[in-house]
């Protein structure tokens, strides 16, 4: 295992046993059997990091079916890739909400790490617009109605697995997260689709 994927491995852990907010590059590093120094020879910041741990450790591969919505555009049906997304998104969110979470209680804390996503044009409104841009492509193909608000629907749809996964960690975690996405994803496609 390469340096770099030992310090991703350790913030991935630590961030999860800590959150966003509390874990800190030293401890991170220490925990990978590196120096702080080390750990910056790799990774600008605990934000980059960060951005790691959620693009190459997250279940689910959300940022490799976003990463390749492109290529499904025309392919298979709209109703399998929205149900394909749902079950990505809620998988991801489950898992990474309680990691970042803490952020929200440390507003300058919050501030930079919005000030660092803006810098890297990353954040969680990229998965939005990978998914309304995907939508945008298949109505361009007529496979969904010209009237259809793509913004909106995925908005629905992303708003929905954002707050699955979050109840989720309140109450019973759903019984079947595929029977969800799919419930999800065919209201949602209820309504953009062709008759």
């Amino acid at each position: 295992m390469s340096t770099r994927d030992r310090m991703v491995d350790a913030a991935a852990e630590v961030m999860r046993a800590r959150g966003l907010a509390h874990a800190t590059t030293k401890e991170i590093a220490r925990a990978a059997g590196f120096s702080e120094a080390a750990l910056y020879k790799h990774f600008r910041d605990k934000t980059e990091l960060f951005l790691a741990v959620l693009a190459e450790r997250a279940p689910g591969s959300l940022t490799t079916l976003l990463a390749g919505l492109g290529g499904r555009v025309g392919t298979d049906t709209v109703l399998r890739h929205l149900t394909d997304i749902a079950r990505a998104t809620i998988v991801f969110y489950g898992h990474n909400f309680p990691m970042a979470a803490s952020l929200f209680a440390e507003p300058t804390l919050f501030a930079a790490h919005r000030a660092a996503l803006r810098e890297r044009d990353a954040g969680p409104q990229r998965v939005n617009d990978a998914v309304a841009d995907y939508l945008a492509a298949e109505q361009l193909l007529g496979r969904i109605r010209p009237d259809a608000d793509v913004r909106a629907a995925t908005a629905l749809l992303i708003g929905a697995c954002f707050q699955r996964a979050f109840l989720d960690h309140f109450t019973e975690p759903s019984a079947d997260p595929d029977s969800v996405a799919a419930a999800l994803a065919s209201t949602v496609a209820a309504g953009i689709l062709p008759s």
